[in-house]
């Protein structure tokens, strides 16, 4: 139950729901037990009335008599039909306070675990399936539901009802009612000894279930290489062998739980058979009458569902324990890049690397190693390299995803780690390397950028039109039948890669930000169509902080400053005509595309 202790917060919100719900629970099984001594009543009443009909069958007393009974048993079952009635409407209200609780605490915890998602380093979503993220907020979420709503209204009922009619009983007769409860301590020690073994099997079948939601996430997200290098038979062979050892561990878990109904019926059938037995001695030399046998049969059979429900419920209990302990291993996880204020300052974009160094947690890479640049606001700079030289990293520590491990990152002065997060990301345009479109319509994906900003319809239209136009993509879209309405499919699928580029490039430009950082965004496109994504840049990049990222010298070649990094490290720096003159790396680099350009030409 420890692992559960951390659910108590949403029973003291939701305590009116909570409370109100244990009140309905207690009045409803008041009017459930009480008919069983109206039954008594009832049943000694006829039997009295038959030995007086044996004695004065013949004589005028009997008609009377007769009627004077139909009168009683009419008005005994009008009380028990009324108390049913109520009954089935303070039912109703339980389920009404405590189901819809558990409902209010799912949609709680599903909205706090997304929340503290967002908030994860990249690190994190890296180190961790999507499919197994996925898992611990639908399926573990829906796990402690079960818990919170019926485990706990079954439990609350059960000791109500025990309470209830083991008051009931103690007070017809004590004797009859230690020999009917006595399998329960053998109960108990039988479900004691029961849990740690469920919640083992709970907690193999949870994490069987994430890797088979993980696996058939990744086949659906590549289902185009499968296809591609004819995959499919094998795909299936191993979503079979994993499906097949989720319903062997599920299985498991069943025929565990499956001990628990045949256990409890037998215990209170034991204890239905004790009370005639023990009953009948009792009535036998007229120390109870036979309404009592009656009564106490009814308390024990309204004992036999809830009793039933017992392993029901611990297991209940027992999977929302596992599932907690899942959900808490994230919750737990703290984010490494924390947001220091709220306070927002305008931003000029005078960007500092000052002897940065960073290693990437998740691989042990050496990314970057005394890096140390400066690009005053209004400038462009580039930075070329080889694949693996550590482009990329500086992108993405100048949008904070990560922190450095030495150095500093600074922006107009100020370390970046004081920045406003939201502000700073909001003034950076990033268009990543890795393209990235919602299953959404195009338009939605380049208004993207303006979730944060008010604009009416028309306003929004005509910045996304502009912003397709600069990216030189807005003839593209306008071929497709359905226009900026068109839906691009899961990741962008219905669209080739360099239309994916441009509409990534017009989200990113959509919002004017004061820095834009282009991580190697013209790799698809053909060089005319980069020549004319250039030059249309060139003009929204002015009077903007610019970090143009590449492998291609034409794209960085109009830069007021060139980086050229290897390994992590600034091998050489300065501007286009400098590093020609030099004859270095840029220029050897410059020479082999132009040699590679020449061939294709050919």
């Amino acid at each position: 139950m420890k692992a559960l202790y951390r659910l108590n917060k949403y029973f003291w919100k939701y305590k009116y729901h909570f409370f109100l719900g244990i009140i309905f629970v207690v009045i409803s099984n008041f009017f459930a037990i009480y008919p069983a001594a109206i039954i008594r009543q009832t049943l000694d009443l006829v039997i009295d009335s038959v030995k007086f009909t044996d004695l004065f069958g013949g004589s005028a007393l009997y008609g009377s008599a007769y009627a004077s009974l139909m009168r009683s048993l009419l008005i005994f079952a009008s009380v028990i039909i009324a108390m049913a009635l109520v009954k089935g409407l303070f039912m109703f209200f339980m389920r009404q306070t405590l189901i819809v609780m558990s409902r209010l605490v799912e949609y709680d915890m599903k909205n706090e675990i997304f929340d503290h998602y967002q908030k994860l380093n990249l690190s994190f979503y890296k180190m961790n399936t999507t499919g197994d993220l996925m898992n611990r907020i639908s399926e573990d979420v829906s796990r402690v539901r079960m818990y919170i709503g019926p485990a706990i209204m079954y439990i609350i009922n059960l000791v109500v009802l025990f309470i209830l009619v083991i008051y009931q009983m103690l007070i017809v007769d004590v004797k009859l009612t230690l020999f009917v409860l006595l399998p329960l301590p053998i109960l108990s020690v039988a479900v004691y000894m029961v849990n740690s073994t469920i919640l083992r099997k709970s907690e193999r079948v949870q994490e069987q279930l994430s890797k088979l939601s993980a696996f058939v996430q990744e086949a659906f997200s590549g289902i185009r290489i499968i296809k591609a290098y004819n995959r499919l038979k094998y795909y299936g062979f191993e979503f079979e062998e994993d499906a097949k050892s989720y319903q062997a561990k599920n299985l498991d878990l069943v025929r565990f739980n499956a001990i628990f109904f045949p256990l409890i019926m037998m215990l209170v059938g034991l204890s239905t058979l004790l009370t005639i037995y023990v009953g009948g001695i009792q009535v036998s030399h007229g120390r109870i009458t036979s309404g009592v046998i009656a009564e106490f049969i009814m308390y024990v059979n309204m004992l036999t569902w809830p009793v039933a429900m017992v392993g029901w419920v611990t297991s209940m209990i027992q999977r929302a324990a596992a599932s907690q302990k899942r959900i808490t291993e994230f919750l737990d996880t703290k984010p490494g890049i924390q947001n220091p204020t709220e306070a927002e300052v305008p931003l000029k974009g005078d960007v500092e690397f000052r002897n940065v160094s960073f290693t990437y947690p998740d691989t042990g890479v050496h990314a970057l190693k005394d890096v140390s640049f400066r690009v005053q606001s209004g400038k462009t700079l580039a930075i070329l390299g080889r694949t693996g030289s550590g482009k990329s990293t500086v992108a993405q520590l100048l949008s904070r995803f990560y922190d450095t491990d030495r150095g500093g990152i600074f922006i107009d002065g100020t370390d970046i780690r004081q920045h406003n997060l939201n502000q700073l990301r909001r003034e950076i345009g990033y268009v990543p390397q890795e393209v990235f479109l919602f299953s959404d319509t195009i338009k939605n994906n380049i208004a993207f950028g303006l979730h944060d900003i008010s604009y009416d319809k028309q306003q929004e239209d005509e910045l996304v039109i502009q912003a397709a136009r600069d990216a030189d993509v807005y003839h593209n879209i306008m071929s497709f039948p359905d226009g900026f309405e068109t839906k691009v499919g899961e990741r962008g699928i219905t669209l080739s890669g360099g239309q994916k580029q441009r509409i990534s490039i017009a989200r990113a430009i959509i919002k004017q930000p004061r820095i834009l950082v282009f991580d190697d965004c013209l790799s698809a496109v053909d060089t005319e169509t980069e020549e004319k994504i250039l030059r249309s840049l060139l003009r929204i990049m002015k009077g903007r902080t610019s970090i143009l990222i590449s492998h291609r010298i034409s794209t960085v070649k109009t830069a007021d400053h060139v980086l050229v990094l290897d390994e992590g490290e600034i091998i050489e720096e300065g501007d286009h005509a400098s590093l020609m003159k030099k004859q270095g790396a840029y220029y050897e680099l410059y020479l082999k595309q132009l040699k590679e350009e020449a061939s294709v030409e050919e």
